[in-house]
């Protein structure tokens, strides 16, 4: 049903030319009629105009009709706009009639107002939310009596209040009587001077630590410019102070660093020095007046500027080498380390000047070193190989000959065993003094390890001037040199090879001159041989016995022969000495005479003499359930051995894995090897004895040991050598020395065992003037395990009364 137009007027208006919408609805919400304004609304009777409205302004329309009071009744409605559009607001007026069933309703669009009125609580909102995010507190104070008009969350909750709870609290109940005193200077100055006022406060916690804050008073004015209220900002700048306060400190430690380090410290802004310390002033002459101002430089010398120029405008942070000129030209080498920093709040640079003059004498002593001997001062090995491959090359060019003499010092190693390594090396640097002597200023010398010396001769132009170069140094060696109060002299025994006749690589002319000068040693020694191919053939060789005795242990080709040692009053048997046999696969059974001399040259000795070790310890226990229990088995040690730093450690493993206690064996050790470094001697020594072991001197009479010194070593035994026995009893010296050696071990309390004893007639002799113990062919010669054991056995059982 359509809604007609109102045709009799109830009012004395013509409500059609009211702008506002206007109807007569029932009791029930019914509209009987309507102006053109609702009808643009609404076009049709009945409660569907209802249906425009929100549920809730629908529910208190049907209460007001029901109840036929005047209201004015703020609701919503949708004329029905098109989707998206914005809501409408209107008011609505009812007035009844006087028949009281129908009622007058006026409708009043407000829906910008609501608008406005929703923007502005959202602006509000919003505003709100960004207060109470940012980091600074805000209120808002009215002046007249300083009551809060607004706080954001952080300012009331920084105070102990909320929100709403800070509105209306006055400036001193907010912050205090103490607080709000010490800020009203700052608000008297807002209330004169109506101006922003700024002020700052440290608070100090009840831990220790300390608070800045920076508070500032902006005036409010109304619209008449009256001042009415104040805004506080209150922001917590601790940060700020306390990297102020960082950078303070810094630079104060840096002064003070400045001032005492001895490195040194300099600052420029622009290639102009703007500060220097006192340690830098001293390492280039200048005063600290003399440095500032000065472009920096003019301190590098000239052939380092660039860099250091480039390094500063790209203000890179690097450390780099550099070379300061001192005030009087001095070149000063140094390391630059560049940083940029602030100083008094501004941008610099700054370079740490250090001083690496010792630096750089290391690393050229350190070069020198690799390339010298640090004893002689002469080319090492490396740097010689060097020079000999660049000779080579130009020899090979120009097609000239180079003559290489190899030279090796006679019995070197007594010397050192006798004297000690102090005498050993004064010798060295004697010798070769005396080798730089002998030869001209183009020919190369080289220390090549131990007492090996090398001379290349460049351009030689034959044979006999290689020879007469040979005999100069030859002879200028052999001169006695004064040793601990008495003269001492070596003989050189000199090899020679020619480039390129007898070797085209350095190692295979090296080589060559090696082997001509061991010939030069077969040959009498103190002399001179030139390389000749028949030699090499011996030196190969010796090479083949080398790798072949390198894997005589892996190859189990080593035994052990046993010569008995006998009482020389009863022979009872008192002793046996384990003596080493090579069981080769191609020569048979080797002497030690045959292969130990090489196993000393080439280190091979260590691993042979632990086998010995084990080997006799193995032996002792076998025997140690039989009638041998109590005869203790000798071994002889090499010098190389008895010095290794793991000697006694290595011997103790042996006896505790074969079991054995040291009481079982007998260390034989000559002469030499007990005068070089007493003190390393002594010590090994009485380890050996806390380890029950038995120490033996062998070969005695042959060496330079010193009587003083034997007495104080823990010595058990002391063997006369072969040399002396030998021509007993017949000649005159063999007899003084032999009673002299016999009656010396004696007042010592030393056991005297007599080594080589072939007949009666020594034996006699010997158990006639004391001698203890008889080892010899006349009671044994060596013999195998099984051999021994049977003449020991046979021994025991029908002793053989001595003298034979």
């Amino acid at each position: 049903m359509r809604i007609a137009p109102l045709s009799d007027p109830p009012l004395l208006f013509d409500w059609d030319e009211v702008g506002e919408p206007m109807a007569i609805v029932t009791r029930k919400g019914h509209v009987l009629q309507g102006n053109r304004s609702f009808l643009a609304l609404v076009d049709e009777l009945g409660e569907r105009w209802l249906q425009l409205l929100a549920p809730a302004s629908r529910e208190r329309v049907q209460g007001v009709l029901q109840d036929q009071g005047d209201s004015l009744v703020g609701l919503e409605i949708d004329p029905g706009t098109a989707p998206g559009e914005a809501p409408r607001w209107f008011t609505l007026r009812l007035r009844w009639r006087e028949d009281g069933a129908t009622c007058v309703c006026t409708l009043h669009d407000v829906s910008d107002f609501r608008r406005a009125q929703q923007v502005a609580t959202e602006q509000a909102a919003h505003l709100r939310i960004m207060a109470n995010k940012l980091p600074v507190l805000i209120a808002h104070y009215r002046l007249s009596d300083f009551r809060c008009l607004y706080a954001n969350q952080l300012y009331a909750q920084t105070f102990g209040f909320d929100e709403k709870s800070v509105l209306g609290c006055t400036f001193e109940e907010v912050i205090g009587t103490e607080a709000a005193k010490l800020i009203q200077p700052s608000v008297e100055r807002l209330l004169a001077e109506q101006v922003a006022v700024s002020y700052e406060r440290k608070l100090v916690r009840a831990d220790g630590t300390a608070r800045w804050l920076e508070g500032t008073l902006v005036p409010q004015f109304n619209a008449a410019g009256a001042l009415e209220a104040a805004f506080v900002l209150i922001s917590d700048i601790t940060r700020h102070r306390t990297a102020e306060i960082a950078m303070r400190e810094s630079e104060e430690r840096l002064s003070k660093f400045m001032q005492a380090t001895v490195e040194g410290i300099l600052f420029h802004a622009d290639n102009v020095v703007t500060d220097v310390n006192p340690a830098l002033c001293q390492l280039v002459g200048y005063s600290l007046d003399e440095m500032l101002g000065r472009n920096v430089l003019e301190l590098i010398a000239p052939d380092h500027r660039d860099r250091a120029a480039a390094v500063g405008a790209a203000r890179m942070e690097t450390t780099f080498e550099s070379m300061l000129v001192h005030r009087d030209g001095t070149r000063i080498p140094v390391e630059f380390i560049t940083r940029t920093t602030l100083r008094d709040g501004a941008t610099a640079r700054m370079v740490i000047v250090r001083d690496v003059r010792d630096r750089v004498a290391a690393q050229a002593r350190i070069n020198f070193l690799a390339h010298h001997d640090s004893l002689t001062g002469l080319p090492n090995r490396s740097a010689f190989m060097d020079h000999l491959d660049q000779l080579m090359l130009s020899a090979r060019a120009t097609q000239a000959e180079l003559a290489l003499l190899f030279i090796d010092l006679d019995h070197f190693k007594r010397v050192n065993d006798s004297l000690g390594h102090l005498v050993g090396d004064a010798l060295l640097r004697t010798v070769a003094r005396r080798i730089l002597d002998c030869v001209r200023g183009t020919d190369r010398v080289a220390r090549f390890g131990g007492d090996e010396f090398m001379v290349l001769l460049p351009s030689m132009r034959d044979r006999a001037d290689i020879e007469q170069v040979a005999a100069k140094l030859i002879t200028a060696i052999e001169v006695p040199m004064e040793a601990e109060g008495r003269p001492l002299s070596v003989t050189p025994s000199v090899g020679i090879a020619i480039f390129p006749r007898d070797g085209t690589t350095p190692d295979e002319l090296i080589k060559h001159a090696d082997t001509a000068m061991y010939v030069a040693k077969s040959r009498g020694r103190a002399n001179y041989q030139f390389f000749e191919p028949a030699n090499a053939v011996s030196a190969y060789a010796d090479m083949v016995l080398e790798g072949q005795l390198a894997h005589a242990i892996e190859r189990e080709e080593f035994t052990l022969f046993f010569q008995p040692q006998v009482s020389a009053h009863d022979g009872r048997l008192v002793g046996v000495e384990a003596l080493i046999r090579w069981q080769h696969p191609d020569h048979g059974l080797l002497a030690p005479d045959e292969f130990i001399p090489l196993a000393e040259q080439r280190r091979l000795m260590l691993p042979i003499g632990q086998w010995v070790l084990r080997e006799a310890a193995r032996c002792a226990h076998r025997w140690h359930d039989s009638p041998l229990r109590n005869v203790p088995v000798a071994v002889n040690l090499s010098t190389m051995q008895f010095r290794a730093l793991d000697f006694v450690d290595s011997l103790a493993q042996v006896l505790r894995e074969e079991r054995v206690p040291g009481a079982w064996l007998e260390l034989e050790l000559t002469e030499r090897m007990l005068m070089d470094d007493m003190g390393a001697v002594r010590r090994t020594l009485g380890q050996l004895k806390a380890m029950g072991i038995r120490l033996s001197v062998d070969d005695f009479g042959t060496g330079y040991s010193s009587l003083g010194h034997l007495k104080d070593l823990p010595i058990d035994k002391m063997k006369i050598d072969r040399s002396f026995v030998k021509d007993l009893p017949g000649e005159r010296d063999s007899v003084a020395i032999t009673s002299a050696i016999i009656q010396m071990a004696r007042s010592l309390e030393l056991t005297v065992v007599a080594e080589g004893v072939e007949n009666a007639a020594q034996a006699r002799f010997l158990a006639e003037h004391g001698c203890h113990a008889l080892q010899g062919s006349a009671i044994s010669p060596p013999l195998d395990r099984v051999q021994f054991e049977q003449w020991a056995h046979a021994r025991l059982s029908r002793p053989v009364q001595v003298p034979l």
